[in-house]
């Protein structure tokens, strides 16, 4: 009995380290009053952002250091200026059919390249579409999903979550992580000399919270 007891206690003390060094209004804001209906981490970024393509590597590594119960969500937003709503739309569709066809590796990356290393600008569809054939996704497949009732509405699920959050005040730049639908990360607050661990146990810290 005293061993389990040992166990169970040595399982909390993660948790309770979280809970010592992690304060509401430092190291996170509380966004809504409502949880989401499973575990959720949600990235808005956009290809547009130079410090989400700098940021992106580590939220590849964050996806991965999070419970396999939790849902990781990139969500494109629309409403910087580098490019009309029309195009970046194109690119939120985009993120959505990357990942239903299984490509978001080779694909998020290689859009982000053709911005900020190519310089290059996309302008249509085909563009985008070039970039995913370069990468080795089906050609016919990717305009058969974009045009698909299902992409269409996912991609308006994404445009949906953008207008809340931004309407709570909570989302006014990108990159920006929300777990639960709750909390906002707020990373100023983190240890610069530990940052990427630090934010990963802050957001597996906020993934415990109601």
């Amino acid at each position: 009995m005293k061993k389990l007891v040992s166990v169970f206690a040595l399982m909390l003390l993660p948790v309770f380290a979280f809970a010592a060094n992690y304060t509401e209004g430092e190291h996170y804001t509380k966004v809504n009053e409502e949880i989401t209906a499973k575990p959720e981490v949600r990235e808005f970024f956009s290809f547009y952002c130079p410090h989400c393509f700098q940021f992106e590597p580590f939220m590849a590594k964050l996806k991965t250091s999070i419970p396999e119960d939790t849902k990781f969500v990139m969500n494109h937003v629309d409403f910087l200026r580098a490019a009309s709503p029309k195009v970046q739309g194109m690119l939120t569709k985009a993120v959505v059919v990357a990942h239903q066809m299984g490509v978001e590796k080779k694909v998020i990356g290689a859009m982000f390249n053709y911005i900020h290393i190519q310089k290059a600008v996309f302008t249509s569809e085909k563009d985008i579409r070039n970039v995913f054939v370069l990468n080795g996704a089906d050609g016919e497949k990717f305009d058969k999903l974009m045009k698909s009732f299902g992409m269409v509405s996912k991609a308006k699920a994404m445009k949906k979550q953008q207008n809340y959050f931004a309407s709570k005040g909570a989302l006014k730049g990108v990159p920006a992580v929300i777990v639960n639908g709750k909390y906002r990360v707020d990373a100023q607050g983190l240890d610069r000399n530990n940052f990427e661990q630090d934010y990963i146990n802050l957001v597996n810290y906020l993934l415990t919270l109601k």
